[in-house]
C-alpha cells in the first residue's frame, strides 16, 4: 500500500503541476560565493598540560608546542571535535624538553635547553646556544637565529654563536622584521631592536603594560592590558590607544590575510574593514575563551590556541544556497520526529551523538514554518525531495487533527503512550499538563492548543492551498474549513478535551476587547482572526466567513484594533487586570512571529482594495517598528506585500551571518566595550545596534534578538528548519534572492 507521501508525490507530479522559477525582482540579490566562517575544534585531553604555541609548516603540517612536548591535531571536523595528541613522528626528539618552535624557510625549527635544531635540511641545523633556560627563538635569513632567555640574547649563524647581548626584563615575544633586517623584542615596558647589520641592541619605544605585538607591513600593532595601539616601523610614533574592544586586556595579536586579530581572556576578535569586530566567543568557535596565540593556519584558516585546545577557523567560499543545503541535512539528520520539525535536540556537552528529540510545546508552529520552506523550495527548484519533505510534514500536521477525534480541533502534539512526562501541576486547565490518551490507546496527544499553533496551521494550509493542486490542495482547504467552523461554532474559542477554552485559543470579542487598547493581544488577536476568515472565504467561498469577518471588524472594532499603531502598545497597570499587566510587562517577540506569519493570510486575501491598502499601512508600520532587529524573516514577510524598500541589505546580512553551528553554546556579550548600551525600555532593546546572529545567544524568530548572554552551554541544538530555511527559501520564492551563481 502506498504511503501518503509517495502517493501524493506521484499524484501531484502526475497531474502536471507547473514547476517554475520565480521571476527575479529588479535589484535582486545575486547569490555569489562569500566567505562563510565556521570552526573545527581540537581539545586537549590532559588538563595538567600547558599549551604554548602553534605553527604550520610549508607542507601544511600543524604542530603545537606544549609543556609535555610537541603535539599534533588528530581527527576533527565541523561539529565533531578532534583531539591534540603527542607527535611521535621523530622518536629521538620526543624526550627532549622543547622550549620554543619557529619556522625557517617554512620548515619547523626547535629550541631546547642546549641547541637550535631541525629535522629538515637532512638534520644539519644544530647550533649550541649555551643558555640553559632559553625561552625564545626567531629565524631571519641564511640560517641565522636569535635565541633568548630573560637575561641574554645570542645570535647563531650557521650553527655558531656570533654575537650576544644582555637584557634586563622578562622577554614576552621575539619576531623578525624582514624589510628592515632586524629583530624586535617585546618587554613589558619596552620594545628593543637588534640590527643584523650593526649587531646593535637599542631601545626604540617605551610604554606600560605591553603584552603582545605583531608586524603588519609598515606598522607594528602592540597589545596592552587596556587595548591596543600601532607604531610606525620607521619612527615608532604611537597612535591613540584603541580601547573600544570586546575585551580590553589583550593576550595575543596577529595580522593575518589583511586582517588584525586579537585574543583575550574572553575570546578572540577580528577587526572589520568597515569598523567594529567579529567576535569569536565560546565553544561555537574555540575550546575555551583564554586565548594564548592567533596565527595563520593551512588553506587560509586561522588557528586560535587556547588553554584547552585549538580552534581552527575556516572561511570557505559558499553561496547562500550552499549554506541552505548544509542546514537541509542538519534538519533531516537530527530534527525530524514523526514528520514534525522538532526545533530542539537535547544534548550532553554539545556532543551530537547524544541528541534526543522530544515533543515540544510549539512543534506545530515550527513544523509549519519548515513545511512552507520546503514548499517554497519545491516551487523554485522543482526538487522532488523538497516536495517529499513538505508532504511528510503535512501528514504530521493532519494527524494533529485526526488524533483528537474532535472535528476541527488539533492537538498541540502527540507521542507514543507512556513516553512523555505527565506533570501534576495544572496548566491551561488540564490536570496532566494537557496530555490525554488517544482513542486507539497506543498514542497520547496533548491539548492546550493555543493561538500561535493556530497561526502555524493557517500559515501552512494557506500556502499549500495557494501553491499546490489536486488532493493536497483539497485536504488543506478542508482542514482550514473545519478549523474555522470549529472556532465560529464555539463562540470564537478553541475548546479543549475538557470542554473548556484553552488558555490562549481565544478570539471572542469579550475576551479580546477586554484588554486595554495598549495591550498587544488586542491588536494581535484581531489581526490574526480577520486574516484567517479572509483566507477561509477565499478558498471555500462560504459566505459565513466574510459575514463573520465584517461583523468582527464593524460591530466589535477588530479593524480598529488591528490598525492600531505599534507605537501605542505598552505597559498597563495591574488595576486593568492581572493578565493584561502580565502580557504587557515587556515586548512579546512571539507575538511578532504570529503577526508576520499571519500577514500571509491578512494581506493577499483582503476583501477589498481599500482594506488591502489599510492592511499594507499597518504591516509597514509594524515592520518599521521592528527594523532595529534586522530580522530577515520580518523583512521578507513585509516584502510579500510588494514593498520595494524592505531592508534587502540587512536581510542578506542576516542570512550570511547565521552560524552554521546551531548548538546553543554559551554566549556572553555584556562585558563588551565595543557595543553601546541603551537605557531599560519596553522593547528590551539592550544596545544601539543588534549583534550578528553568530555572536548573540538567540537565533529563533520569537526570541529577543537583543539579548546579550546565555549561560547554559551545549545542552541543545536548534533546528535551522524555521530559523534559516524559511527566510532563505522565502527570499527565493519572492524573487529577492537569485539561484546560486558561480
Amino acid at each position: 500500500m502506498r504511503s501518503f507521501i509517495a502517493y501524493f508525490l506521484l499524484l501531484t507530479l502526475g497531474n502536471g503541476l507547473s514547476i517554475f522559477s520565480q521571476k527575479l525582482r529588479p535589484n535582486a540579490y545575486i547569490d555569489r560565493p562569500y566567505a562563510q566562517d565556521y570552526s573545527v575544534k581540537y581539545y586537549l585531553q590532559d588538563s595538567s598540560i600547558q599549551l604554548r604555541k602553534v605553527l604550520t609548516d610549508n607542507d601544511g603540517r600543524v604542530r603545537i608546542l606544549t609543556s609535555a612536548g610537541v603535539f599534533l591535531p588528530y581527527g576533527g571536523k565541523f561539529q565533531y571535535p578532534g583531539q591534540l595528541r603527542p607527535d611521535r613522528s621523530y622518536i629521538p626528539i620526543v624526550s627532549r624538553k622543547i622550549a620554543d618552535i619557529t619556522l625557517h624557510q617554512g620548515q619547523l625549527v626547535f629550541l631546547d635547553n642546549r641547541a637550535v635544531f631541525s629535522n629538515a635540511w637532512a638534520g644539519k641545523v644544530y647550533g649550541l646556544h649555551q643558555l640553559s633556560s632559553a625561552q625564545r627563538v626567531a629565524s631571519s635569513t641564511d640560517f641565522t637565529f636569535l635565541v633568548a632567555d630573560n637575561q641574554q640574547i645570542k645570535r647563531i649563524e650557521n650553527n655558531t654563536i656570533t654575537d650576544e647581548e644582555t637584557i634586563d626584563e622578562a622577554l614576552l615575544d621575539l619576531i623578525f622584521d624582514a624589510p628592515r633586517n632586524r629583530y624586535l623584542l617585546l618587554l613589558p615596558q619596552r620594545i628593543l631592536a637588534y640590527s643584523l647589520a650593526t649587531k646593535e641592541l637599542t631601545s626604540i619605544f617605551q610604554a606600560k603594560n605591553m603584552t603582545c605585538f605583531a608586524l603588519a607591513k609598515d606598522s607594528l600593532f602592540v597589545g596592552t592590558a587596556q587595548g591596543y595601539f600601532s607604531l610606525s616601523t620607521a619612527k615608532f610614533k604611537a597612535s591613540p590607544l584603541q580601547d573600544k574592544l570586546p575585551c580590553q586586556k589583550l593576550t595575543a595579536i596577529a595580522y593575518i590575510n589583511g586582517n588584525l586579530w586579537m585574543g583575550s581572556p574572553q575570546g578572540a576578535f577580528m577587526r572589520r574593514a568597515e569598523g567594529g569586530f567579529n567576535y569569536y566567543f565560546g565553544e561555537r568557535w574555540i575550546p575555551s575563551n583564554r586565548i594564548l596565540q592567533i596565527v595563520s593556519g593551512p588553506n587560509k584558516t586561522v588557528h586560535i590556541l587556547t588553554d584547552r585546545g585549538l580552534g581552527e577557523l575556516h572561511f570557505d567560499p559558499i553561496t547562500l544556497h550552499d549554506k541552505a543545503m548544509v542546514y537541509e541535512e542538519q534538519v533531516r539528520q537530527r530534527h525530524i520526529r514523526y514528520g514534525f520539525n522538532c526545533d530542539v535536540s537535547t544534548l550532553k556537552n554539545g556532543d551530537l551523538s547524544t541528541f534526543e528529540m522530544g515533543q515540544r510545546d510549539s512543534d506545530n508552529l515550527w513544523t509549519s514554518m519548515y513545511l512552507v520552506s520546503q514548499l517554497f523550495r519545491y516551487k523554485v527548484t522543482g526538487d522532488p525531495k523538497a516536495l517529499q519533505n513538505c508532504l511528510e510534514s503535512f501528514e504530521a500536521m493532519q494527524r494533529l487533527f485526526s488524533i483528537t477525534n474532535m472535528k476541527g480541533y488539533f492537538a498541540r502534539g502527540f507521542e507514543r503512550h507512556g513516553h512523555h512526562k505527565f506533570k501534576a501541576t495544572p496548566w491551561d486547565g488540564g490536570m496532566t499538563n494537557g496530555w490525554v490518551q488517544a482513542k486507539d490507546s497506543v498514542w497520547d496527544w496533548r491539548g492546550t492548543t493555543s493561538s500561535d499553533q493556530t497561526v502555524g496551521q493557517m500559515f501552512a494550509l494557506t500556502l499549500l492551498a495557494q501553491n499546490l493542486n489536486g488532493e493536497v490542495k483539497q485536504k488543506a482547504i478542508h482542514l482550514m474549513d473545519d478549523l474555522m467552523t470549529n472556532i465560529i461554532e464555539n463562540d470564537w474559542y478553541l475548546i479543549d478535551f475538557d470542554g473548556k477554552p484553552t488558555l490562549w485559543g481565544k478570539w471572542n470579542p469579550v475576551y479580546v476587547n477586554g484588554f486595554s487598547k495598549t495591550v498587544g493581544d488586542r491588536k494581535l488577536y484581531s489581526s490574526n482572526i480577520i486574516g484567517f476568515l479572509q483566507t477561509a472565504y477565499h478558498f471555500t467561498k462560504k459566505e459565513i466567513y466574510r459575514q463573520k469577518a465584517y461583523e468582527l471588524m464593524q460591530k466589535h472594532g477588530y479593524l480598529e484594533n488591528l490598525m492600531r499603531p505599534m507605537a501605542e502598545i505598552g505597559r498597563v497597570e495591574e488595576n486593568q487586570g492581572k493578565l493584561a499587566a502580565e502580557l504587557s510587562e515587556e515586548w512579546n517577540h512571539s507575538d511578532d512571529e504570529m503577526y508576520f506569519l499571519a500577514y500571509w493570510c491578512l494581506y493577499p486575501y483582503a476583501f477589498t482594495p481599500e482594506l488591502k491598502k489599510q492592511y499594507f499601512h499597518t504591516i509597514k508600520e509594524h515592520w518599521e517598528f521592528e527594523r532595529p532587529e534586522k530580522n530577515g524573516l520580518w523583512n521578507l514577510c513585509y516584502a510579500m506585500t510588494g514593498a520595494q524598500q524592505f531592508d534587502q541589505k540587512e536581510t542578506i546580512w542576516y542570512l550570511k551571518e547565521f552560524p552554521l553551528d546551531m548548538i546553543e553554546w554559551q554566549v556572553i556579550n555584556s562585558h563588551r566595550k565595543d557595543i553601546v548600551p541603551v537605557s531599560p525600555n519596553f522593547r528590551v532593546q539592550t544596545i544601539t545596534q543588534v549583534l550578528p546572529p553568530d555572536e548573540r545567544p538567540e537565533l529563533k524568530h520569537n526570541r529577543n534578538l537583543f539579548k546579550l548572554d546565555r549561560l547554559s552551554n551545549g545542552q541543545s541544538e536548534l533546528s535551522a528548519g524555521d530559523s534559516f530555511l524559511l527566510p532563505y527559501w522565502m527570499g527565493r520564492y519572492l524573487g529577492i534572492i537569485s539561484a546560486p551563481s558561480r
